[in-house]
């Protein structure tokens, strides 16, 4: 399967990551000395499900590097122009390509593992969508300070992931306009409830929607087949939206580099013996 990486935001000043940014992309911002999205493309390339990688919103003067054939794709303007663009692009590579993962560049802390438990739970089924969701339990233990925006329902309270997979020609040819309203509204779930229907909405906000309820309404109302599949990775949830979520994130990545140096130094004095 091939990947959709979404990089193409820049914070405007009256953003919260404007100051971090000054006027450059996003997905380039540094992260314990990388730009952001190159530990998505890290990981990408270390995953076994994934053949060629599609990056909408750089070029190739970005300076990225993978393991895996990378291809640009210019900024469109908005989000779903931005993934039309990337699963043309992947059909123009593969005519037989049928499903894309769409990932988004500011989540830094996924690994192969994790790109490839998203691929193959999807491929299990033959459905148009999958979107990751994260328990508040599961993102709490990993990421205490990540503060969320949470949908609360009845059997749980979650937050969005930010890797899906899609049918290609779901993407290509449905009915962009609601698309553009929902991922308008995609960080207020009551925004996006009402934009379903307001019998969710209403559900919503009197407790009563389940998952699966949630789940029913919303594929009955886009006309598709899909599938809300609860990740047991906090990483796939933990975007970077706002400073505290720069420095959470830098600091991890950080400590991550730090352990994994002292695990090499460690194999090497093992192999000296």
């Amino acid at each position: 399967m091939d990947a959709i990486v979404t990089a193409g935001g820049v914070p405007l000043p009256e953003e919260p990551l404007y100051d971090a940014t000054q006027g450059h992309p996003k997905a380039l911002v540094d992260i314990a000395g990388k730009p952001m999205v190159q530990w998505v493309l890290d990981a990408l390339g270390a995953a076994e499900s994934i053949d060629n990688i599609i990056i909408v919103g750089l070029t190739e003067k970005s300076g990225l590097t993978c393991e895996k054939q990378m291809y640009f794709v210019s900024n469109q303007g908005k989000m779903v122009e931005n993934l039309q663009a990337g699963a043309r692009k992947a059909v123009e590579i593969n005519k037989k390509a049928e499903y894309v993962l769409i990932v988004s560049s500011d989540i830094p802390a996924i690994n192969g593992e994790m790109v490839d438990w998203v691929v193959n739970t999807a491929m299990q089924t033959k459905l148009d969508v999958y979107y990751n969701v994260i328990q508040r339990e599961v993102m709490e233990k990993r990421f205490p300070g990540s503060k969320r925006t949470w949908t609360k329902l009845k059997d749980m309270q979650i937050c969005g992931g930010d890797m899906s997979v899609g049918r290609i020609k779901l993407i290509v040819d449905d009915d962009t306009e609601m698309w553009e309203k929902i991922t308008d509204a995609r960080k207020s779930p009551l925004k996006q409830a009402a934009l379903i229907g307001f019998g969710t909405a209403f559900q919503l906000l009197t407790g009563n929607l389940t998952l699966q309820k949630a789940e029913t309404n919303i594929m009955a109302r886009l006309k598709i087949t899909g599938k809300a599949v609860v990740c047991p990775y906090a990483e796939v949830g933990m975007d970077v939206d706002k400073p505290h979520q720069l420095e959470i994130m830098r600091e991890d990545l950080k400590m991550q580099l730090k352990k994994a140096e002292k695990a090499e130094k460690a194999a090497l004095k093992k192999s000296k013996k």
